[in-house]
This record gives C-alpha cells, sequence and structure tokens, in this order.
C-alpha cells in the first residue's frame, strides 16, 4: 500500500491570498485569535452575530482571505442575491477572512469568520495551523451554539473543551461523553492541540424552541465568554438592547399560551433540580446521561415562538 507523504497533498496555502506586509509585521504577532464559522448547527444565529457585531462595531483591517470557490459546494449552499422587477442586484458571495480588529480598550487581535468549508476540510486545517504558527497566536478560541432542552428564564449555559483547564473547570455545566457530528471547528481544535498551540471551544446552549429565530442574549453570552478567555473588551451593548427587546417578545407569547407557559415551567423545574448542588454532571441529563429527547419540548413551543413572525 502507497504511504501518503506529505508532499503529495496540496499546498494550503494556495487556499487564500494574505497581505505579506501585515504578516511581516510584528504587530500582527502573538495575538489573540478568535473563530466562528455560519453553516453548522449556529442556534439562534449566535455565529452570526458575534461575527456581524465584531466587524460592524470595531476597526477592521483584512488579514487574508479564503477561495470560497475552492471549499463552497454552491449547489448545496446557494448564495443569496436580489431580483428587483426586471434586474439583479445584491449578490452576496460567501466569504471566509482572516481580520484584524482592535478591542474597546485598544487591543489588537485576529477574527477569522465566515462560511464553514463544504469541502477540504483537512486543507483548510493545515492552512490555519500555518497561519497559526506563523503568527504565534497565543490563544485561539472558537466558537458555536447548539439547541438544548433549557428555558430562556435561566442564565445561557456552555460548554468549554480544548486544552486550557482553567478555562474549562467550573465553567462548563454540561460535560457528557457522547458522539456529536463533527464542524469544521473540531477539526481545527485537534489540529491545533497536535501542533502544540493553545486552543479552546465554546458551545453555547440556545433553548431549543429559540434555535431558529435569532436570540441576541445567547449572543451576549458567547462575547463575554470570549472576552474572557482572551482578555479582550468586546462590544455586547446593541445585542443586550436586542437581547431585552426579543425577551419582551417572548414574555408576551409566552403569556399568550397555556401550552407553552407549562412547558417552560417543566424546562424551568428539570433545570433546577439538575442544577441543585450538582457539579459534575451534567444539569440535563437524567440517571443513565442521556439527553431529554427533544419532542418531549413540544410542538406547541416551536411552532409558537420559533416560528412566530415578531412583527406580526
Amino acid at each position: 500500500m502507497m504511504e501518503r507523504t506529505s508532499g503529495s497533498l496540496l499546498d494550503p496555502e494556495t487556499l487564500y491570498v494574505r497581505d505579506d506586509a501585515l504578516f511581516r509585521n510584528p504587530a500582527l504577532h502573538g495575538l489573540n485569535l478568535l473563530m466562528g464559522f455560519t453553516g453548522f448547527a449556529d442556534a439562534g444565529h449566535v455565529v452570526k452575530q458575534i461575527t456581524a457585531e465584531l466587524l460592524d462595531t470595531l476597526d477592521a483591517e483584512l488579514v487574508a482571505e479564503f477561495d470560497a470557490d475552492q471549499l463552497i459546494d454552491y449547489r448545496s449552499r446557494r448564495p443569496q442575491v436580489s431580483f428587483v422587477e426586471d434586474h439583479l442586484q445584491d449578490y452576496q458571495p460567501p466569504r471566509l477572512a482572516l481580520y484584524r480588529l482592535i478591542d474597546g480598550l485598544g487591543m489588537p487581535f485576529l477574527l477569522l469568520a465566515g462560511f464553514e468549508p463544504d469541502l477540504q476540510w483537512e486543507r483548510f486545517a493545515r492552512a490555519v495551523v500555518g497561519i497559526v504558527e506563523e503568527l504565534d497566536v497565543n490563544l485561539a478560541a472558537w466558537i458555536h451554539s447548539i439547541p438544548m432542552p433549557v428555558p430562556h428564564t435561566r442564565p445561557v449555559g456552555v460548554t468549554v473543551h480544548g486544552n486550557r483547564p482553567e478555562l474549562i473547570e467550573g465553567i462548563s455545566v454540561w460535560k457528557p461523553t457522547v458522539e456529536v457530528p463533527a464542524a469544521v471547528g473540531h477539526i481545527l481544535e485537534l489540529r491545533l492541540i497536535d501542533a502544540g498551540r493553545n486552543i479552546a471551544g465554546y458551545v453555547i446552549h440556545v433553548p431549543h424552541y429559540l434555535a431558529e429565530a435569532e436570540y441576541p442574549t445567547a449572543a451576549v453570552a458567547g462575547l463575554e465568554y470570549l472576552g474572557a478567555a482572551t482578555s479582550l473588551m468586546l462590544p455586547t451593548d446593541r445585542l443586550r438592547e436586542a437581547g431585552r427587546e426579543v425577551g419582551r417578545q417572548i414574555a408576551e407569547q409566552i403569556d399568550a399560551s397555556e401550552d407553552v407557559r407549562q412547558v417552560v415551567a417543566r424546562l424551568e423545574t428539570k433545570y433546577d433540580e439538575k442544577a441543585e448542588g450538582t457539579v459534575r454532571r451534567s444539569l440535563l441529563a437524567d440517571e443513565n446521561d442521556q439527553l431529554p429527547n427533544a419532542d418531549a419540548l413540544g410542538a406547541a413551543v416551536e411552532a409558537y415562538l420559533a416560528r412566530e413572525d415578531p412583527s406580526g
């Protein structure tokens, strides 16, 4: 059987174009790196909201951009374009790029954000590891979100993983042993650990019945965890205000439905029972460490909350 060597692999650096002057600038070296990819789960649109808030609010400079044509399956994930009466406009090409940003205290950091690649995960991972090593990144921290059977009336939970114990112990509220579908962030984490680099991954827990809508409260929690891990002051004011408005809408919808109130009340009881006095076990698992069936959350909740048009 032929043994594949590194020389037979496609050069990962041809996956992206970069600003060589910035890469050579010592000021770009030794920074922290935040990462977020849309397309995998992203319950509550947490990654989308965090990325937009960072790029819209902070001073951002493009450092490198990945070639979408090599990484995207357009037929399975079609970009959006507007048809206006008799012409097309506002085509939105997929973008995955590395930026240099400045936080609220004037501290620089890196952000790798955009679509999750459909193709060439290992080659993409080699490219990212190469960038991390060349820029001597201090800590890489990535984030994504999943739907969980938790009530919106309790603090947003998080599961942390990686090779930095001080960022994990005492923070994760769900520490199971389960098999999950892999995301490109998981591959990056494994490859960065193999390369001896510091890495932490944050999984934000979004109430299952709010997973399909934007849930700013979860995005705020994500920014706070990322900021604490990297000692960065990240912007949350606009998302906090949006979260208060969404919270009012949720409260109105719950008040209008006895079925929804009962489901949320059961989730609160389950959460509180598991949270009280337990540290080592999952707050959500049953005695056999099995998560509750999502069906138990109630079709009424999904129909009434996740799909309800707030402007309607």
